[in-house]
């Protein structure tokens, strides 16, 4: 090492890890999205795995507000804010589903291996059969997830990657 790079190296520690800029697919617990001028942590991640296809939802949450950002790489990014919602579904899955006063109908539906992180660490190593339903405009979504015998729905909507702001929590 040279003069020079011992002089103007001072002070930086050479041991610790560069921090990797965070975008939509590789966001980490405790790191903090804004959302319509929102600072959310994230305190939850899901890798949804089916074949060889991936995507993630990272739960939101400010305060007692919980929301969910899911995030894949199709053949573009797309990303959706989604909220939990009371709505019964058992499987087999139905074709159409009315909610709010709108009809959703099934998109795509599948089995995915989990892996959790933080407050979802809990379904780890499980597998979800989910479904995703959209209204006839493509402007509002279901999503819907078994857990065991439970199923959990959530109503989102796409959003665009500008809208969010990712801080490196770590």
């Amino acid at each position: 090492m040279g003069l020079f790079s011992r002089l103007f190296s001072k002070g930086k520690d050479r041991n610790q890890p560069q921090i990797k800029e965070r975008t939509p697919l590789n966001i980490e617990v405790g790191d903090i999205v804004s959302y319509e001028l929102v600072d959310y942590e994230v305190v939850g991640k899901i890798t949804y795995r089916d074949g060889s296809y991936e995507w993630y939802s990272y739960q939101l949450l400010e305060g007692r507000n919980s929301i969910w950002l899911s995030a894949e790489m199709d053949e573009e990014l797309e990303l959706g804010i989604y909220k939990s919602i009371k709505l019964p579904v058992s499987e087999p899955f139905p074709k159409k589903l009315e909610y709010d006063g709108k009809t959703f109908y099934l998109d795509e539906e599948g089995k995915a291996q989990v892996l959790g992180q933080g407050r979802s660490e809990n379904i780890h190593g499980k597998t979800t059969h989910y479904a995703d339903y959209c209204d006839e405009d493509e402007e509002q979504f279901l999503s819907v997830e078994t857990w065991g015998t439970e199923a959990e729905v959530s109503v989102g909507h796409p959003i665009e990657e500008y809208e969010i702001k990712i801080l490196a929590g770590s």
